[in-house]
């Protein structure tokens, strides 16, 4: 895999909590009655979680998740490592917390009165709706009257029972199912196999998941917003402060809003038609070019699947596209781009990754070196598009205007101003569709995204 990864977190103060260490051993007891000295002395944050594909996961033998990404840069704050310890069910997780297990239990919990009366938690730092999923075209209740009926399955021990149970007191016919699991995606992928009805889910799983599944479709909100916490440890003296403090920075500083676009703001406007053909050519086209792309992704600074997510926005993985202007191929190059990194055949497949890859590469070496972290992608792809000549230009307004020329949002809001002659007139390179590499960058970090949700 290339040096950019897709979990990149910047601003991390202590390159250590990467090599963080993961696992599901027997449990370590004893963490509780103790203080945050006695944490620092042992070294580790031990963190109880469960396993979901935006909680924890592993990949290429490292955790993985949002909520491992959020809990390595809290033990960062702190100066220890991480140790993960996962949990088969809510009412396990809780019940380890209790025992004094774990320092901290993060796995996208809700925050509910009953939870309160249980444990303790910290602050929050995401809030959800609970949404009824259904499956487009079968039976999906819009209203709380038409719930009684239909065949739901929840997650058990979940504050979707909570949920459930409280509409049960209006609608007493209501009937439903539990199902013990790490998270709500093995209930999603039920429903979308038509195996029960409808399921419930918090509102940002309900979105990943549906650009994995396409099929489902969200029949109503269950719920006001809630937030999501840690439950801590209470007999830890100090957490509490330590959770307060750094929270409070995270919020400050932008991590939280940072971690929140990495994991679940890169969706554009759910698109079911443009979600459903992605899933299918994903089944049917990538299969024959991902071992290109994964050669490719060995040289260069970035992964097979952001190599992948391009050249899907350039052809749909078509090695026989082409366009009105003349650039053809799967990577859609021009006739001089192929000549300048050395490719005959712009329509054969392989070439047209080889070279695709190695001009974004040389664009990517291009760009100014004050634009660091994934801006420097973002830059180098718009270049792809627009020219690097106009992305100098772009930089330039960027600055004439007040805005940070290093920072890709704000290159993003200025792009655009490339279409306008009170500005376009004034600088080198003149006149560009601004408006056109910001959509295709957008659309390149919606598709790599996609990607991910399609668990590869």
């Amino acid at each position: 895999m290339g040096h950019f990864s897709r979990r990149l977190i910047q601003g991390l103060a202590l390159a250590a909590t990467a090599a963080a260490l993961a696992g599901c051993g027997p449990p370590q007891t004893g963490l509780d009655d103790a203080s945050m000295a006695d944490i620092r002395t042992r070294g580790a944050l031990v963190v109880l979680t469960l396993e979901g594909p935006t909680t924890y996961t592993v990949e290429n033998g490292e955790p993985a998740g949002y909520e491992v990404d959020l809990a390595r840069a809290f033990a960062g704050y702190l100066g220890l490592d991480v140790r993960f310890e996962t949990r088969r069910d809510i009412d396990g997780l809780l019940d380890s917390l209790e025992r004094g297990e774990g320092h901290l239990a993060a796995a996208n919990l809700t925050v509910t009165p009953a939870r309160r009366d249980r444990v303790t938690f910290g602050p929050a730092y995401k809030a959800v709706t609970e949404e009824l999923i259904c499956r487009r075209g079968g039976r999906a209740p819009t209203r709380f009257e038409d719930l009684p009926g239909t065949s739901i399955r929840i997650l058990a021990g979940s504050s979707y029972e909570e949920t459930l149970e409280s509409l049960a007191a209006d609608h007493p016919e209501l009937r439903w199912s539990a199902r013990t699991a790490g998270s709500a995606m093995p209930l999603l992928a039920g429903v979308d196999r038509g195996t029960f009805d409808c399921t419930v889910s918090d509102s940002h799983l309900a979105d990943f998941a549906r650009r994995r599944y396409p099929e489902l479709d969200v029949a109503m909100e269950l719920t006001e917003e809630r937030p999501l916490a840690w439950a801590l440890n209470a007999g830890i003296e100090g957490l509490d402060a330590a959770l307060a403090d750094w929270f409070a920075q995270a919020h400050g500083d932008g991590l939280l809003a940072e971690l929140d676009e990495r994991w679940f703001g890169r969706f554009g406007e759910f698109d079911y038609v443009d979600v459903a053909y992605f899933v299918r050519r994903v089944q049917e086209r990538l299969p024959d070019y991902r071992p290109a792309f994964e050669r490719a992704a060995e040289t260069v600074p970035f992964d097979w699947e952001l190599l992948a997510a391009q050249a899907y926005q350039e052809s749909h993985w078509d090695p026989d596209a082409v366009s009105a202007t003349g650039v053809r191929g799967l990577m859609m190059l021009t006739l001089s781009t192929a000549e300048r990194v050395g490719i005959e055949d712009r329509t054969d497949p392989y070439q047209s990754i080889e070279g695709g890859t190695a001009y974004l590469a040389e664009l990517y070496e291009r760009v100014p070196e004050e634009v660091t972290g994934e801006d420097r992608i973002w830059f180098a792809l718009a270049a792809y598009n627009v020219g690097m000549g106009h992305m100098y230009d772009a930089r330039a307004l960027a600055e004439r205007l007040g805005r940070d020329k290093n920072a890709w949002n704000d290159l993003a809001a200025t792009l655009p101003l490339l279409s306008d002659p009170a500005y376009y007139q004034t600088l080198r390179y003149g006149y560009a569709r601004g408006h056109e590499p910001v959509r295709y960058v957008e659309k390149i970090r919606e598709y790599r995204t996609l990607l991910d949700a399609q668990g590869l």
